[in-house]
C-alpha cells in the first residue's frame, strides 16, 4: 500500500512537471508567502509615493510640440509676466454700495489694480463687476493669499468669483472629493453584484483585498512618471476596478469548480494554471485599446493609455500572484457561506436569437449605416467650459453667472516680433477697427500722460519737457544712447532731430540714474521712478526679450468657425507689416482650434489602431478569419451608436471622452462578443445549433452580468458625480457605451453568429477544425487521436484504458477505427479501491513466492 501511494506521488510530480502553467501555479501556491511580504512591502513603498505623485492641471501642456499654442504658451512662460486676476461679481447691490468698496480692495495686501465704473461693462441692475489684478502670477501664494482677502471682505455679500488664481488646488481638492465619493459608491455597486454572481459570501472579501491592493500599487507606481494629468489622476482608480476586476473574478470561480473534487490547495494550484493563459489572453484586447490611445498627437491619450496599461498589468500581478495566498486563508470561510447564484438564466433571449436570426443581422446593418452617419454628424466640442455636466463646480457656476450678466470674455494674444514700434502701432489700430475687437491693449497704446503713449518717438527737446530735466543733460544722454546703439549719424549731424521712443529712452535714462551717471533731484527723482514703475509693469507683460505682445477682448464665442475665421483675419492683418510665420497666437480659440485639427488624425489613429490589435489578437486566438470581423463590427457598431445618442438628441460631445471611451469600449467589451462565441463554438459541437446558442447565452450570461454592469455603473457614477467637466463627459460616454455594448452583444451578436456561422467555417484555418471535447473522471477507454489535458497536455493516438481526469477531443484517426470515450458506471473511488485490493494482493502474491 506504502509503495503504491509513493508511485502515485512520483506519477502526480511527474504530471505537474509536464504541464508549464502547473509548475508556475505550484511554485507559486508554494512560495505564497515570501511573495505576500514581498506585496506588503511594495504597498509600504506604494503608500509612501502615493503623495509624491505631481499631478498637472493644464489640458493644454499635452498638445503636441510643434502646435501654435503649445508653442506660444512656452515663449510667453519664457519672455512675458502674466499678473494672476480675477473677476468678482457682486448681485444685489447699488452702485454706491460696490464703489465703496473698490478703497478696500486695492488696500489689500498683494492687488495690483482693481477696475470698476459705471459703465455696462462694471455694472448692470443690481449686480457689480470687479476685475481684479494681482500683483503676482495665478501660481504665486501673494495672490492666493490677496484672493482669500478679497473673498473675507466680501463675504457678507453674494459673491461670485472666476478666476484661474488657486483654481488648480481647489478644483483638484474638489475633485478628490467627488472621486473617493465615486469610488465608495463603486465599491458598494461591486459588492450587490458579486452577492448575486458569486457563490460564496467569503469570495467578496477576496476579490476587494486582490483588487485593493492592485489599486494601491499603480497609484504608488504613478510616481516613476513623476507628472500625470488630473484626469488619468482621478479616472483611472474606478476604470482600473472596472476593467479588472474581471481577472480576479475569473480565478476565484475557477477555484470553486476545482474545489469540489479537489482540496483547497490543490484546488489554487490548478485553478491558478488554467486561469493564467485565460486571463491573460482576455487582458490582451484591453491592453491593445490602451496601447492605441498611446499613439495619439494629443499626449493625454499616451498618459492615460500608459496608466491604465500598468494598471492592467498590476492587477494581472496582483491576481496571479497575490490572490491564491488570500483564497487559501478565507478557504474554510469560503467553504461555509455557500449561496446559490442569483443570476438567472436567459432562455428566452436565445429562444428570440433564433427565432429572428434572418431579421435582426439586416436590421443591425441599417441601423449600422445610420449610427455610422449620425456619429460623423456629432458636433464636438474642444473648450471644457463649453461641457454640460450634471454637476458643476463653484468655480463653473460663478463663470456662468458672470458670463449670463456681463457677456462672455474671450482674450486673444497676438505676439510678434519685438522693436517695430511703428508696425506694431499700425496693427493695432487695424485691430481696433474689427467690429468683433472689443479692446487692444499694447505698448503702443499704453499711455503715460494725456498726450504720449509709450511707443511715441520724442526729441530731445520734447523728452525734456516731458520729463523736467534740464535739456543740456537730456542731449547728453540722447548722444549716449546714440554710442550704445552704435548709431553715429546723429552725433555728427546733430541730436536736436534724434527721435527715440519713450519708452527705450526711459529704459536708459533708469538705467544711468542707477549707475551714477545721472544725478535728479527729489523731484525729479520720485516723478522718474513712477514713470518707470507704470513703463516696467508695462514692459514686464506686454515685451519680452524676442516677441512684443498685443492682447485682445474679441466677443466672439470661444470655439466654432466663425471663432476660426476670426483668427485668421486677425493673422492677415498681423502678416501685413511681420512675415506670416513669425505671427503667433495664443488662448483659448487657437488651443481649442489645435486640439480640433489634431482631433481628426487621433480619431483615425485610434479607430484602425484599435480595431488592428484586437482583430489580430482575436485572428490568433480563434484562428479564424471570419469570427474577428464579425465581432469587431459588433463592438465598433456599438461605438457609432453610442456616439450617435448625443447627435440625434442635439447634444454636444467632447472630444476628448469620444477618443478615450471608443479606445476603452472596443478594448474592454469586446471580451463580451468574445466570452459568447467561444462558448458558442464549443457547445455547436456537442448539440445542434438551436440549444447552443441558449446554452452559450445562458452560460455567458452571468460573466457579462458581473463586468458589464460593474463598468455601466462606474461609467455613469462618474458622470453624475465628479464635477470636473471632462471627467464627467468620460464618464457618460463610457456607461452608456458599455451599455450599448451589453444590449448588442446578447440581442444582435447571436444571430450574426447563427446567420454568419457559414462564413466562421469557411474561413477557418485547417488547424482550427473544432473537435467536441469531453471532461471525464475515473476508468476510461479511449480509442483514437486524443488532444487535450490528462493533468498534463496529450496528443497522441491511443488504443487503452485510462484511469484520472481527462479533458480531451478524440478524432477518427486511427484507420477502421471510430474515435470513443467509453466511460465506466463505477466511480472514481470505487475503482481507486478496487486498484488498491488488486495491489495488496499481487504484493501478497510477491511475499509468498
Amino acid at each position: 500500500m506504502l509503495r503504491k501511494q509513493e508511485i502515485r506521488m512520483k506519477e502526480q510530480e511527474e504530471k505537474k512537471k509536464g504541464n508549464l502553467w502547473l509548475t508556475v501555479a505550484t511554485f507559486i501556491v508554494n512560495k505564497r508567502k515570501a511573495i505576500e511580504i514581498l506585496f506588503v512591502l511594495a504597498i509600504i513603498y506604494s503608500v509612501l509615493c502615493i503623495n509624491k505623485v505631481q499631478v498637472n492641471q493644464d489640458i493644454t501642456s499635452y498638445l503636441p510640440a510643434d502646435s501654435e499654442t503649445r508653442q506660444g504658451l512656452s515663449i510667453m512662460d519664457e519672455q512675458f509676466m502674466t499678473y494672476g486676476s480675477a473677476k468678482v461679481m457682486l448681485a444685489n447691490v447699488t452702485f454706491n454700495q460696490a464703489d465703496s468698496l473698490v478703497d478696500s480692495l486695492e488696500n489689500v495686501d498683494g492687488v495690483k489694480e482693481v477696475a470698476f465704473d459705471d459703465s455696462s461693462d462694471h455694472f448692470k441692475g443690481t449686480n457689480a463687476l470687479f476685475d481684479i489684478t494681482f500683483s503676482g502670477t495665478s501660481d504665486e501664494q501673494v495672490s492666493k493669499d490677496a484672493l482669500n482677502s478679497v473673498k473675507d471682505i466680501l463675504a457678507d455679500y453674494d459673491v461670485y468669483v472666476s478666476t484661474e488664481v488657486g483654481s488648480e488646488e481647489s478644483s483638484a481638492e474638489s475633485l478628490a472629493k467627488d472621486m473617493n465619493i465615486i469610488l465608495v459608491l463603486a465599491v458598494v455597486v461591486i459588492v450587490a453584484v458579486l452577492l448575486l454572481s458569486t457563490k460564496a459570501y467569503l469570495q467578496i472579501p477576496v476579490l476587494l483585498i486582490t483588487f485593493g491592493v492592485a489599486a494601491i500599487l499603480n497609484m504608488g507606481t504613478n510616481y516613476w512618471f513623476g507628472t500625470i494629468s488630473s484626469i488619468t489622476n482621478s479616472i483611472a482608480v474606478v476604470l482600473q476596478l472596472a476593467l479588472a476586476i474581471d481577472y480576479a473574478i475569473i480565478l476565484c470561480d475557477r477555484f470553486m469548480e476545482e474545489h469540489e473534487t479537489l482540496d483547497a490547495e490543490e484546488a489554487v494550484k490548478v485553478a491558478l494554471s488554467k486561469a493564467i493563459p485565460e486571463i491573460s489572453s482576455s487582458s490582451l484586447t484591453t491592453i491593445s485599446g490602451m496601447v492605441a490611445m498611446m499613439f495619439m498627437q494629443f499626449r493625454l491619450g499616451y498618459d492615460m493609455g500608459i496608466i491604465l496599461v500598468k494598471a492592467i498589468i498590476l492587477s494581472l500581478i496582483s491576481v496571479f500572484f497575490l490572490m491564491p495566498g488570500v483564497l487559501l486563508i478565507f478557504a474554510k470561510g469560503i467553504d461555509k457561506t455557500h449561496h446559490k447564484c442569483y443570476v438567472p438564466k436567459i432562455t428566452i433571449v436565445g429562444k428570440f436569437a433564433n427565432k429572428t436570426k434572418y431579421i435582426i443581422p439586416p436590421l443591425f446593418i441599417i441601423c449600422l449605416v445610420f449610427a455610422f452617419m449620425k456619429s460623423n454628424n456629432c458636433q464636438y466640442i474642444y473648450d471644457t467650459s463649453s461641457i454640460v455636466s450634471a454637476k458643476k463646480s463653484e468655480s463653473k457656476i460663478a463663470q456662468e453667472t458672470i458670463e449670463e450678466t456681463f457677456g462672455a470674455s474671450n482674450q486673444l494674444v497676438v505676439m510678434v516680433p519685438k522693436g517695430d514700434y511703428e508696425s506694431e502701432h499700425k496693427v493695432v489700430k487695424k485691430l481696433q477697427n474689427l467690429d468683433y475687437v472689443t479692446s487692444a491693449l499694447a505698448l503702443s497704446n499704453v499711455s503715460i500722460n494725456d498726450e504720449y503713449v509709450l511707443t511715441d518717438k520724442l526729441s530731445p527737446r520734447q523728452f525734456s519737457e516731458l520729463v523736467g530735466i534740464d535739456r543740456e543733460v537730456v542731449e547728453v544722454l540722447y548722444m549716449a544712447y546714440a554710442y550704445n546703439q552704435e548709431q553715429y549719424g546723429p552725433v555728427v549731424t546733430g541730436i536736436d532731430d534724434y527721435d527715440v521712443p519713450i519708452i527705450d529712452m526711459f529704459l536708459f535714462l533708469y538705467d544711468q540714474y542707477k549707475e551714477g551717471y545721472v544725478t535728479l533731484d527729489s523731484n525729479l527723482d520720485e516723478k522718474l521712478t513712477t514713470l518707470y514703475d507704470t513703463l516696467h509693469d508695462a514692459q514686464l507683460q506686454l515685451q519680452g526679450s524676442d516677441y512684443s505682445r498685443l492682447v485682445l477682448n474679441i466677443s466672439l464665442p470661444v470655439e466654432g468657425q466663425e471663432t476660426y475665421d476670426a483668427l485668421e483675419e486677425i493673422r492677415g492683418i498681423a502678416a501685413q507689416y511681420y512675415s506670416k510665420d513669425s505671427v503667433i497666437l495664443v488662448g483659448n480659440s487657437t488651443s481649442d482650434h489645435d486640439l480640433e485639427s489634431s482631433f481628426a488624425s487621433d480619431n483615425i489613429i485610434i479607430s484602425v489602431l484599435t480595431a488592428l490589435f484586437v482583430m489580430i489578437i482575436l485572428f490568433f486566438t480563434f484562428q479564424s478569419a471570419g469570427l474577428p470581423v464579425l465581432l469587431v463590427l459588433t463592438i465598433q457598431g456599438s461605438i457609432w451608436i453610442n456616439f450617435a445618442v448625443p447627435s440625434i438628441e442635439g447634444q454636444t460631445v467632447f472630444f476628448i471622452a469620444y477618443l478615450i471611451v471608443s479606445a476603452i469600449q472596443m478594448g474592454a467589451t469586446i471580451d463580451y462578443a468574445i466570452v459568447i462565441s467561444n462558448r458558442y463554438l464549443q457547445l455547436k459541437q456537442q448539440m445542434p445549433l438551436k440549444e447552443a446558442i441558449t446554452e452559450t447565452l445562458n452560460q455567458s450570461f452571468p460573466t457579462i452580468f458581473t463586468s458589464g454592469s460593474i463598468l455601466t455603473c462606474a461609467g455613469f457614477l462618474i458622470g453624475e458625480i465628479a464635477s470636473d467637466a471632462t471627467v464627467a463627459s468620460i464618464g457618460v460616454a463610457l456607461g452608456r457605451g458599455t451599455l450599448i455594448s451589453i444590449i448588442l452583444v446578447l440581442f444582435v451578436l447571436p444571430q450574426i453568429l447563427l446567420m454568419g456561422d457559414i462564413i466562421i467555417e469557411k474561413t477557418a484555418l485547417t488547424m482550427n477544425i473544432t473537435r467536441p471535447q469531453r471532461e471525464v473522471a475515473g476508468r476510461v477507454r479511449v480509442t483514437g487521436h486524443v488532444r487535450g489535458y490528462v493533468q498534463g497536455e496529450i496528443d497522441a493516438d491511443i488504443q487503452g484504458t485510462f484511469q484520472g481526469q481527462m479533458k480531451v477531443s478524440v478524432d477518427s484517426v486511427i484507420p477502421g477505427r471510430q474515435g470513443q470515450i467509453e466511460q465506466n458506471d463505477l466511480d472514481s473511488q470505487q475503482i481507486s479501491e478496487d486498484d488498491d485490493i488488486a495491489d495488496n494482493k499481487a504484493q501478497e502474491g510477491d511475499e509468498e513466492s
